[in-house]
C-alpha cells in the first residue's frame, strides 16, 4: 500500500465512521455503536519519521444477534523510506445463547508489507463467555477452531541483477484455532482501561497480540488514548523479527453510545 492508498483508506474509513452514527440517529433499530481513532507522529532531526494510524470498530445489535466490523491501517516512513505498511480487516457475527454464553463466527484478513507474508486470513467460529459483566468491569473470552491461510512472499537476493529467487511464493492452508480476551474497567466517568489479547494458532505459525490502553474523555464524543501493543509470531519468515511493539497516542471519536 502506497502513501496515497493509505490516505484513500483513511478517507473511506473516516466516511464510514461519520456515516454510522448518522444512520443510527435516523433509525434506532439499526443500533450502530463504536469508535474511530486517528494516531499520528512526526520526528525531525538526525532521523525524520512519520507515522499514521487509523482504526474503526463498530457493532450493530439486533435482539440476540450482534455484528462487529473492524478495520485498521498503519503507515510509516523513516528518512523518506517506507518502514510500516499494514492493513487489517475483520468481521464477526455473535449469537447470544443465554445471559453470558454466546456463539460466534469470525473472519479476519491482514496484509503487512514488512512481515514476509503477502497476506494472512482466518475463518472460524466457536463459543464465547462473559466472565464479568458489571457496570464498571467487563471481561469476555472466546475461542474455537477454524482455517488459517498464509500467503508467503517470495524471497529474493537483491544483490544480483535481476534479483535471484531464493524461494518461491507459497500459500499454506492449515487447521487453526482462535482465542481472545477483552477486558475493560471504567475507573470513573472519564477514565477507562482496556486490555485486549488475541491468539491465532496454526501448525505453521502462531500469532499472539496484546494491546493495553488508557482512554480519557475530552468531550461527550472525543477522547484521548495512550496505548501499547505487542505482536509476536512464533515462527517468522527468515530475516524478520519475531516481536513488534507499537506505542500510540490517539484521538478517538465515539458514536452511538
Amino acid at each position: 500500500m502506497t502513501f496515497s492508498q493509505f490516505l484513500k483508506f483513511a478517507a473511506f474509513a473516516g466516511a464510514v465512521t461519520i456515516a454510522l452514527p448518522v444512520h443510527a440517529q435516523d433509525a434506532d433499530e439499526i443500533g450502530w455503536s463504536g469508535e474511530g481513532s486517528l494516531s499520528a507522529g512526526v520526528t525531525t532531526g538526525n532521523t525524520e519519521t512519520t507515522d499514521l494510524g487509523l482504526a474503526v470498530d463498530a457493532t450493530r445489535t439486533m435482539n440476540l444477534w450482534k455484528v462487529g466490523l473492524q478495520a485498521s491501517a498503519d503507515y510509516g516512513e523513516t528518512d523518506g523510506d517506507e518502514t510500516k505498511n499494514r492493513i487489517f480487516l475483520g468481521t464477526n457475527l455473535d449469537r447470544q445463547i443465554n445471559d453470558r454464553l454466546f456463539g460466534f463466527g469470525q473472519l479476519t484478513y491482514e496484509r503487512d508489507e514488512f512481515s514476509g507474508f503477502e497476506s494472512r486470513a482466518f475463518i472460524g467460529g466457536g463459543l464465547g463467555y462473559e466472565v464479568l459483566n458489571g457496570d464498571a468491569t467487563q471481561w469476555t473470552v472466546r475461542g474455537g477452531p477454524g482455517l488459517k491461510i498464509d500467503e508467503i512472499e517470495a524471497v529474493l537476493d537483491a544483490s544480483t541483477v535481476p534479483p535471484t529467487v531464493l524461494s518461491e511464493a507459497t500459500t499454506e492452508e492449515s487447521f487453526g484455532a482462535t482465542a481472545a480476551s477483552n477486558f475493560a474497567h471504567q475507573f470513573n466517568d472519564n477514565v477507562a482501561f482496556t486490555n485486549d489479547t488475541t491468539v491465532v494458532y496454526a501448525e505453521t505459525s502462531t500469532q499472539i497480540g496484546n494491546m493495553a490502553a488508557i482512554t480519557a474523555s475530552l468531550t461527550n464524543t472525543l477522547s484521548a488514548r495512550v496505548s501499547f501493543e505487542v505482536r509476536h509470531d512464533t515462527d517468522p519468515v527468515d530475516g524478520f523479527e519475531a516481536t513488534d511493539t507499537i506505542s500510540r497516542v490517539s484521538l478517538v471519536y465515539g458514536f452511538g453510545k
